[in-house]
């Protein structure tokens, strides 16, 4: 059985947009399915990682086919770099910054990546008439690239699956994004037309999965997750009381409650705030620096981004592991990936964000740490206290369950159970 896997993210891709389908790919064939992947010839990636390259298998066959990006054009003239993320939004842009913004919304429907879709449907379809497959796969963001999925599905009538590794409309920017109605439009059309004709439809959460089920009956959650091979190496804690958040951290998920948390323990307790350390690793956005600045908290590194090998590192040693949720409409749907490598780092996580969302289920099941609303201080300071107090007493640890099912293999075995169900 052979599938044909779309994604504009491959290695040397970094960050958390390539896991997903490096590590379905990883371990397919193990469960009958050969995996053929279509990628990028010539990507813009806000982040790269070259170790995942041995992720990839040996004898599989990986397509590559060019691609023109606007955003390249646009960045000479704005004079910015090439690894802006759209989790990145200037807030406060110039002039001319307002006009590249509306331009990038409104004529770039889904994404800038639109004009790989007619080249790439003419390539696959000539490869697939000569190269059968049971079945193709699109994955986005870029969303841009379901609409290849929608076009082989019209011309092919081959079975299509979807997968959504975050939402499109819903998505946390997209009411920030400085749209016409005719623009909101077109996006809301073409979201439910690909949702519409996809044979099966994956996404990462229920409430994702509920704002969907309006247009398929064909819709599983299917989470990320977090993989681990062999015997892993002893990692020794950090002597300080390190609290660590991995990820991007833009202005949305800036948690001021948390910041706040910490400045009043600071001047309540002399002690925490000589043994405190805060480890920021990823990219950070201006205005999480400027309230750090602001509150004058002293003990705060922004260790910028890292390797996927080091990463795992700081997880593992860290006393606590931060986790912050964007503040926006949308909260109560959003699972950040680095959830399931928190729960391999098997260290106590204290996450803020809605309390009946769906990160606050995985948590809630797992028993592998809190959860605190965007505004409770106090709520925060509690359980700070609680951690570093157990801390002190050499006793901080936490008794995780139910995490197994999050392993990467597990998770490829119910795709190939879904893939299976669809093809037939």
């Amino acid at each position: 059985m052979k599938v044909l896997i779309i994604t504009y993210y491959w290695p040397p891709s970094g960050g958390s947009g390539v896991q997903r389908w490096l590590k379905f790919v990883k371990y397919l064939q193990e469960f009958g399915i050969e995996p053929i992947v279509y990628t990028v010839s010539n990507p813009t990636y806000p982040i790269l990682d070259a170790s995942l390259k041995n992720d990839i298998p040996t004898d599989i066959t990986v397509l590559k086919h060019p691609i023109w990006e606007p955003n390249n054009f646009l960045y000479f003239f704005k004079g910015n770099q090439k690894n802006e993320s759209a989790g990145f939004l200037n807030p406060n842009p110039t002039f001319f910054g307002k006009i590249l913004q509306y331009i990038r919304a409104n004529y770039f429907i889904p994404d800038a990546r639109k004009f790989w879709v007619k080249p790439s449907v003419k390539y696959l379809e000539k490869y697939l008439l000569e190269n059968p497959v049971d079945a193709i796969i699109t994955s986005g963001p870029p969303h841009s690239l379901h609409l290849i999925g929608l076009e082989l599905k019209k011309k092919l009538s081959l079975k299509w699956i979807s997968d959504f590794r975050d939402p499109w409309t819903e998505i946390d920017y997209f009411e920030q994004l400085p749209l016409t109605k005719k623009a909101k439009k077109k996006h809301h059309q073409l979201e439910e037309a690909v949702l519409r004709c996809s044979d099966a439809v994956l996404v990462i959460g229920n409430t994702m999965k509920e704002k969907f089920q309006q247009f398929s009956d064909s819709i599983y959650v299917l989470t990320n997750g977090f993989d681990t091979e062999g015997d892993q190496k002893e990692i020794p804690l950090d002597t300080d009381f390190t609290i660590t958040h991995i990820g991007l951290m833009n202005a949305d998920r800036n948690p001021y409650s948390f910041w706040q948390a910490i400045k009043e323990l600071s001047n309540e307790n002399e002690q925490f705030a000589k043994e405190y350390k805060i480890q920021l690793v990823g990219k950070v956005a201006p205005e999480v620096t400027r309230l750090i600045k602001e509150l004058k908290l002293e003990n705060v590194t922004d260790i910028g981004y890292v390797s996927h090998k080091e990463v795992n590192e700081y997880q593992c040693k860290s006393q606590v592991l931060l986790l912050a949720v964007n503040n926006v409409k949308s909260a109560k749907g959003i699972i950040t990936g680095k959830i399931f490598e928190y729960l391999q780092a098997k260290r106590p996580i204290l996450a803020i964000g809605p309390v009946d969302g769906d990160l606050a289920a995985i948590i809630n099941d797992t028993n592998a740490g809190v959860i605190v609303g965007f505004k409770d201080v106090n709520s925060i300071k509690t359980e700070l206290l609680k951690m570093y107090n157990l801390y002190t007493e050499n006793n901080l640890k936490v008794e995780s369950k139910n995490t197994h099912q999050y392993h990467r293999k597990n998770l490829t075995k119910r795709l190939s159970e879904i893939i299976k169900e669809t093809i037939s």
